[in-house]
């Protein structure tokens, strides 16, 4: 018999490689319970202010009936089951919170029996934690593929954020890995809580008092490395589901080696593609956040992001056409296009230059890469833009910290500051 510490070590343990571990959008008011989910983010998480908080992260059980190879509770893998009841669960997070410990839950589970079983224990640990205890933190839910409407719909109303994990970024792939699974098991509860979030904002127009439902969004994982798609199929994969689903956030896994004898999975050796998941990152946040088209990032004839420079790097040493961007005259949307320029930084451009020309002293003071955006703009004291003649030579003078020095080709200064 498996003692409750054990249990908690076990599945906390399995819980770990779900990344899309998020606490932003929270609005849940406390209403005479305990905790608060509009004030937060034993994982660490962060809202979308900064705030880092604190989630308690479990599976409710690491039995699955599904076989998937890159997961490590699929069936066939010879690890130690442990599952928790209801009252566990909510007894954990209860005295977890009271110690100071978390500030909100994120449960997930294996799928065990059938998936409606497994999504009406999880619905219940949740209703409990809201009704019963009162408990008014963030929780974040992953909801089971597979599970009827009305359990869906149900766990919503006690729930801050759903999320429905894609596993593989393509059909093809997650067949390879996951013969059980299929994509459109996934579409279904993620377009089940949109339309209902939709619906409920409609309701919210004519009606004084509506429930909340997932009020911060849903959001989807997607293992990468795992199949070999291309950087290109996975966010053409993203972007479409942040476009069908209006989704939050989708998060990308690097994928974790757990069973070398397997010959369907690649042979990485025992670390994940950590850069390429932060590439993958970076370019989602370039769709998202800086007016970025998906064509622009990644396309047919450029489908691995470069591994060596950030996605907005990269596209700028394909397009040197575009540059230099004087941070003078050019819009928002293109002064968060250079290089080095965040958004932060670009508005504080645009709202200095009101009161007169900006110099370079002037741009080191707020905040922006400097280093790296010279190459790519100028602004009232630029004499000459060092470094437009080859983007090799660019992508030299940022890796080996030296200077550009010699002279500009005359017809093509003309062209690039016309």
């Amino acid at each position: 018999m498996i003692g409750f510490d054990e249990k908690l070590t076990i599945l906390a343990d399995a819980a770990k490689y779900d990344v899309s571990c998020s606490s932003s959008g929270g609005k849940r008011k406390n209403q005479g319970g305990i905790g608060d989910a509009s004030a937060s983010g034993i994982c660490h998480t962060y809202t979308e202010d900064g705030r880092c908080v604190s989630l308690l992260k479990i599976l409710m059980t690491n039995y699955c009936i599904y076989d998937c190879s890159f997961c490590v509770s699929r069936k066939s893998n010879d690890v130690q089951r442990a599952a928790f009841s209801v009252k566990e669960v909510v007894d954990l997070t209860m005295n977890f919170y009271r110690r100071n410990y978390i500030e909100g839950l994120f449960l997930s589970s294996g799928i065990f029996k059938s998936a409606d079983y497994t999504m009406e224990r999880l619905m219940q640990v949740v209703k409990k934690l809201r009704t019963e205890e009162k408990f008014y933190g963030y929780i974040h839910l992953k909801a089971i593929p597979g599970a009827s409407e009305a359990l869906l719909k149900e766990a919503g109303l006690y729930v801050d954020r759903m999320s429905v994990n894609l596993e593989i970024p393509t059909e093809q792939g997650l067949k390879l890995v996951a013969p059980d699974k299929d994509h459109q098991s996934v579409k279904e509860p993620l377009e089940i809580v949109k339309n209902e979030i939709l619906s409920l904002k409609r309701d919210k127009k004519v009606m004084k008092n509506v429930p909340l439902f997932v009020p911060a969004g849903q959001s989807t994982q997607m293992v990468v490395g795992a199949t070999p798609e291309t950087d290109w199929e996975v966010m053409k994969t993203a972007n479409q589901f942040y476009k069908d689903y209006q989704l939050k956030r989708v998060y990308y896994s690097g994928y974790i080696p757990i069973n070398d004898n397997d010959s369907l999975l690649p042979k990485i050796g025992s670390e994940p593609p950590l850069i390429r998941e932060h590439r993958l990152y970076q370019a989602d946040w370039l769709l998202r956040f800086y007016g970025f088209s998906l064509n622009e990032i990644l396309n047919q004839n450029f489908q691995q992001l470069d591994l060596n420079f950030d996605p907005k790097l990269s596209w700028a040493l394909r397009n040197l056409n575009y540059f230099p961007i004087d941070v003078n005259t050019a819009s928002y949307n293109w002064i968060i296009r250079i290089p080095g320029v965040g958004r932060t930084s670009a508005n504080k451009i645009v709202q200095a230059r009101k009161y007169g020309r900006l110099h370079e002293y002037q741009l080191k003071k707020m905040g922006i890469a400097f280093n790296r955006a010279k190459y790519f703009m100028r602004c009232q004291d630029t004499v000459i833009n060092k470094g437009f003649y080859y983007p090799e030579n660019i992508k030299k003078a940022l890796t080996e910290k030296t200077e550009i020095l010699q002279p500009m080709n005359h017809s093509l200064q003309l062209n690039l500051f016309a």
